[in-house]
């Protein structure tokens, strides 16, 4: 098996910028590989790279299977693009079976670089966030299995998210946050149109924060007046203190509208804070 780099410390020898991970810490590596995150889930970064073909897995079957998004993998039944080298992988586990049932990606200031880009930099123009880039990590590819769309486990994978960004002195996480075409049975996007015509009221970022999708929903030109809520994934990140950086982006393979959105480690609502540190 291909071991993986251990998400504690740092991932390769090279002098590492400020907000990557950092090497002086003196912590075992298996203190934070697993915990229990609550009664019959488990959450753990992957190690090696079977484990992170499980993650691949789950992203194919529900972002291929219930979404119909067009992939173009290059491993049959796995969700596989060229950032995933790059990334760390959370994963949870239903203890009972040893299933993974939910899964995020998480790329880091340093391997972003290695990367040459993020993958919200396909789809967006991020020149405002430039000054953030080093202490910004990105969050993408996140799905929970459909018989496990319980609080449960979106829970346990924010938790470990937070305690990451908090152990490593990073403090801003990006992505893309999607939004179904599909409407009332017809591909459409009114959704994502009344979507940001509200959030945009709401939860609009300040000006210099502000990205442009490199491929614009025709908002403008859409129903934005259906009477509607964001997806879960949304409002969740919304409670947490997230903003949104614009206006979506259309990403045709995945037959989604993409909201950017941003959260801060010191936006997040104290009570938050408690609950996955300990109030740290």
């Amino acid at each position: 098996m291909k071991e993986l780099p251990n998400p504690t410390f740092d991932l390769s020898p090279i002098q590492l910028p400020r907000g990557s991970l950092h090497p002086g810490s003196t912590v075992a590596p298996q203190t934070f590989v697993a915990k229990a995150a609550s009664a019959g889930i488990e959450v753990s970064w992957a190690r090696h790279l079977d484990e992170v073909r499980e993650a691949q897995r789950l992203r194919y079957h529900v972002f291929a299977g219930e979404m119909g998004a067009r992939l173009a993998t290059t491993i049959a039944g796995h969700d596989v693009d060229l950032f995933d080298d790059y990334c760390e992988h959370l994963l949870v586990r239903d203890v009972a079976t040893a299933q993974v049932v939910g899964t995020y990606r998480v790329l880091t200031p340093a391997q972003a670089k290695r990367a040459g880009s993020t993958y919200s930099d396909t789809e967006f123009d991020l020149v405002r966030l430039r000054g953030m880039r080093e202490r910004m990590v990105e969050l993408g590819r996140s799905c929970v299995h459909p018989e496990h769309r319980h609080g449960g486990v979106i829970m346990a994978l924010w938790g470990a998210l937070t305690e990451f960004m908090v152990r490593n002195q990073l403090d801003v996480m990006i992505g893309c946050a999607s939004i179904p075409m599909l409407h009332n049975g017809v591909i459409s996007g009114d959704l994502a149109a009344s979507i940001w015509h509200q959030l945009k009221q709401t939860h609009l970022a300040p000006i210099e924060c502000h990205v442009l999708p490199r491929l614009p929903l025709p908002v403008d030109e859409l129903d934005h007046t259906l009477h509607t809520e964001p997806p879960a994934l949304i409002k969740g990140y919304l409670r947490l203190g997230a903003k949104v950086l614009g206006a979506p982006a259309w990403d045709p393979d995945f037959n989604t509208a993409d909201l950017p959105m941003m959260m801060r480690i010191a936006d997040m609502p104290a009570r938050y804070k408690k609950h996955f540190l300990g109030g740290a």
